[in-house]
């Protein structure tokens, strides 16, 4: 599994990981059993938030007595993120996942209270060695400026959000100013919502094709578009323990530059939204 540095974080991460939204609502042994293979192999960040339900009970199950294994990531609503409150959340998420730290803590989307709240919030956690990073998720341009401001420069470690192959919205500027400033971008949600790719579609036909001369699937070379770039890292829920092994399988695959215009092309970018896609 390929490895990449994480903004600021002293560590390298992979660039696929494992994301637990609705994970919940598997059977428990089979999502326990879904994560653990995963982290066998090689997606060892797992992604998780207090908002997913269950989620992080699933995920302190699944990685008991793997944690130092682990870059683990969750975030705190909108609503709780006050000073005390984020603090009081974080220390909650600590209680369900069954460790003492988070590798990285996000505030899940911007909301009422002021970032610098927030931000002190995380900055106490960080002194107390219950969180080693912190960064956003769901920031558009305008509030990834306000939190550089907020935060101090080089503090975000990231900014994860909506990004598959069609949903590309962040390449227009959130992208940009991500790598400008060194903050990288997790996507979730990688294949988006229902049945992907369409394989009538003309985009399912290009993926396809590629995956067919690369002897490998269609999720694995839709994945590893997304991660084209040195900033970007991405994070697919497994609902089964073969499902987890076909998203590591992306962390091996290299794509030639024809191939990648080809999914570029079959997938375009399509006009800059006046918001940022969420859902």
């Amino acid at each position: 599994m390929e490895r990449r540095p994480f903004g600021p974080v002293p560590r390298n991460v992979p660039v696929i990981g494992q994301g637990t939204w609705y994970i919940d609502d598997a059977h428990r042994p089979t999502a326990v059993a879904a994560l653990r293979n995963g982290l066998d192999l090689g997606m060892t960040h797992i992604d998780t938030a207090e908002m997913y339900g269950d989620a992080e009970l699933v995920v302190g199950e699944a990685i008991s007595g793997r944690r130092d294994e682990v870059f683990l990531v969750s975030k705190v609503l909108p609503s709780n993120a006050s000073i005390s409150g984020t603090v009081t959340a974080c220390e909650r998420s600590l209680a369900r996942l069954r460790t003492d730290r988070l590798d990285c803590y996000l505030l899940h989307w911007p909301g009422s209270y002021p970032l610098e709240d927030t931000f002190e919030g995380f900055e106490r956690l960080r002194e107390q060695g219950k969180i080693l990073s912190w960064g956003v998720s769901n920031f558009d341009v305008p509030d990834l400026e306000a939190a550089w401001a907020a935060g101090g420069e080089g503090r975000m470690a990231c900014n994860q959000v909506l990004y598959h192959l069609e949903e590309r919205a962040i390449e227009h500027a959130v992208l940009p100013w991500c790598e400008e400033h060194g903050v990288v971008t997790v996507a979730y949600s990688p294949f988006g919502h229902g049945v992907f790719p369409d394989p009538t579609s003309r985009g399912g036909r290009v993926l396809a094709e590629i995956a067919e001369s690369h002897f490998t699937t269609v999720r694995r070379v839709a994945l590893r578009f997304l991660v084209r770039r040195s900033s970007t890292f991405t994070i697919p829920k497994a609902s089964s323990a073969e499902h987890a092994a076909d998203n590591a399988g992306a962390g091996a695959i290299i794509l030639t530059e024809a191939e990648l215009a080809r999914i570029d092309t079959a997938f375009p970018l399509g006009p800059r939204p006046r918001r940022l896609p969420m859902l």
